[in-house]
C-alpha cells in the first residue's frame, strides 16, 4: 500500500513516515510512505496512493489538499497530533485503519 504524507516543505514528515512504516511492518502490512510538500501534492497524489495524510502544522491548508485528493479519487485525512511524532506510528496506523478499514 502506498501512502503520501504532506507537510509544509516535505521534510519534517520524514520521522513520522519512518515511524508509520515501522508500525505497519510490525502489524504485517506492506506499506511504503512517501513525503511531499504542499506545492507538489496535487500532482503527486495522482500516482496510485491509497491515502493522503496531512501534517498537523498545515491544517490550515487541509480543505484545499483534501479537495485535490478527492479530485484524484484518494481519501485524505488530517493527522492527529499524537500520530505525528517519532513514537506515534501506531497511532497514525490506527487512524489510517479507521479511514480505510482493515488493511490485512
Amino acid at each position: 500500500m502506498k501512502v503520501l504524507l504532506v507537510c509544509s516543505q516535505g521534510m519534517s514528515s520524514a520521522i513520522c513516515a519512518k515511524a508509520l512504516q515501522e508500525a505497519a511492518k510490525k502489524d504485517g502490512i506492506d506499506m511504503s510512505v512517501s513525503e511531499c510538500s504542499t506545492q507538489a501534492f496535487a500532482e503527486e497524489i495522482k500516482n496510485g496512493y491509497a491515502i493522503g495524510l496531512v501534517a498537523p502544522q498545515i491544517r490550515h491548508r487541509y480543505d484545499v489538499l483534501k479537495a485535490q485528493a478527492t479530485d484524484a479519487g484518494v481519501p485524505c485525512v488530517l493527522i492527529q497530533p499524537q500520530g505525528y511524532t517519532p513514537l506515534g506510528g501506531s497511532k497514525l496506523l490506527a487512524q489510517i485503519k479507521s479511514e480505510l478499514g482493515d488493511l490485512k
